[in-house]
């Protein structure tokens, strides 16, 4: 436990002024920085197949993904699903297909509607789902403020709970480019952006930037594989 400076030498604080502390806070609408488990409640699942995905033939890799929609941010059935279509091709110039997507719709409280890691955290460990995961949230808290945000092996350290997972924004431009750019991310596990013309990885999302190269494709599907997030198509 942390000391407290203002007590007297060898003192010791009364778990007992700590509850009254954190009553009167509440009392008097005073935030807490702990978050309390969100209530969640499934509204729908359905199981998307790799037509349904508009998914190319003869793919080296396959991919399965989790979507988890929730109610009440913009994001409609079918636009969630427009968006991952979108991505479909971009992913496939790697080999790389979408054989199957579990589509879940929930319901949650409005504080954990909009993206920031102590509300995805508690959302993630509230409802656990396979990996990797794409939420389609309202928006974010974060700041800076990002559109769209990926969070791989090595940036999840500190919230493990949000490993292989992407947060993408109603309000997120070229949305489809844009997931499959986060989505990258977290296949390659790396944070790095490329300066070359028409690069997906480019760090300003555009419709017109969804190259990868030879070199990039084989980082994904080697570190993907590594991790257990993509399987070999037989």
């Amino acid at each position: 436990m942390r000391e407290n400076p203002d007590l007297p030498p060898n003192s010791k604080e009364s778990p007992i002024r700590f509850a009254r502390a954190a009553l009167l806070c509440a009392c008097l609408g005073f935030p807490l920085t702990v978050w309390a488990q969100p209530q969640v409640t499934l509204l729908d699942r359905q199981t998307l197949t790799a037509a349904d995905l508009g998914t190319p033939a003869a793919p080296t890799h396959r991919l399965h993904l989790t979507l988890v929609r929730l109610e009440a941010t913009g994001w409609t059935r079918e636009r969630t699903i427009a968006v991952v279509r979108e991505a479909a091709p971009i992913l496939a110039q790697c080999g790389v297909a979408l054989a199957r997507a579990e589509l879940v719709t929930l319901s949650v409280s409005p504080r954990y509607l909009d993206f920031s890691t102590p509300a995805a955290g508690a959302l993630a460990r509230a409802y656990p789902t396979p990996r990797p995961a794409i939420y389609f949230v309202r928006d974010t808290r974060s700041r800076p403020a990002f559109d769209a945000e990926a969070i791989g092996r090595g940036n999840s350290r500190t919230r493990p709970e949000l490993a292989d997972t992407v947060w993408i924004t109603v309000a997120t431009r070229d949305p489809g480019v844009a997931l499959a750019h986060e989505l990258a991310h977290v296949l390659m596990d790396s944070g790095e952006h490329s300066e070359a013309p028409g690069n997906l990885m480019r760090d300003e999302t555009a419709a017109r930037n969804t190259a990868l190269t030879a070199a990039q494709c084989a980082r994904l599907r080697d570190t993907a594989s590594a991790n257990g997030l993509l399987e070999t198509a037989k």
